[in-house]
């Protein structure tokens, strides 16, 4: 099976076609774009069918990164797995951003826990904790730095994601480090998407955004203006 994998959580706009039988990628495109994953995200879908060698029909299961990661850009990326799949009758299947960092870490340390950490700012980190079987153990949850840097220096875990060498210089000591990124690569996503394909846990509850704290813009009330309510006539 040929299965389309896209990552919108960060500042990436990326996706690739993998093929599940072979356990390898025949295709992708990426672009750093920080914003505006909206307006190139199909085009971007599009190469990567183009440079593996297939099309939509062509496809039979869509991965999804569903974040913790830009509130907007995971509303795009979700949306867009969740309409082709309809349309294609396909399942999605979402797998978050701290799965596929430590996910990625693994590839490097083989057999180590793993704490994901990414920066949430307001002295907020985003956390998942894996073991060395790749069990998650903790979170995903918002936790402070203090928090995060316990846990570590509990149970030494190879570092990974944006918060991760922040963790190690508050805990004054060395760690084994993985990618620093907002987001692993895109081909780590469809490996661990055809892994929840082929244990049939595809199946079930369609994938949605993994947000861990509400958005960061609000209405302003202030600026609301009262309903007026209708005179008499006279």
């Amino acid at each position: 099976m040929k299965l389309l994998a896209i990552d919108c959580a960060a500042n990436l706009c990326a996706a690739c076609i993998y093929d599940t039988a072979a356990g390898k990628e025949l295709g992708r495109s990426v672009f750093d774009l920080g914003k505006g994953h909206a307006e190139h995200l199909m085009a971007v879908i599009e190469a990567a069918l183009k440079t593996g060698g297939t099309d939509y029909a062509g496809v039979g299961a869509i991965a999804v990164s569903t974040g913790p990661g830009s509130f907007t850009g995971l509303r795009v990326g979700v949306s867009a797995a969740r309409g082709l799949a309809l349309a294609l009758k396909i399942p999605a299947i979402g797998v978050t951003t701290l799965e596929a960092l430590a996910a990625q870490a693994k590839e490097t340390f083989p057999g180590r826990a793993v704490l994901a950490a990414l920066d949430a700012g307001r002295d907020e980190i985003h956390a998942a904790l894996y073991d060395e079987e790749s069990v998650l153990r903790y979170g995903p949850a918002v936790t402070t730095l203090s928090q995060a840097v316990a846990m570590a220096v509990d149970l030494t875990p190879v570092l990974v994601g944006t918060a991760a060498t922040q963790i190690a210089a508050s805990a004054g000591r060395a760690f084994d480090i993985g990618p620093t990124s907002a987001t692993a690569d895109i081909a780590v996503y469809a490996r661990l998407a055809a892994a929840q394909a082929a244990g049939k846990k595809a199946e079930g509850e369609k994938p949605k955004p993994l947000y861990l704290r509400g958005a960061d813009a609000k209405p302003q009330a202030g600026f609301i203006l009262s309903r007026k309510k209708a005179g008499k006539k006279t």
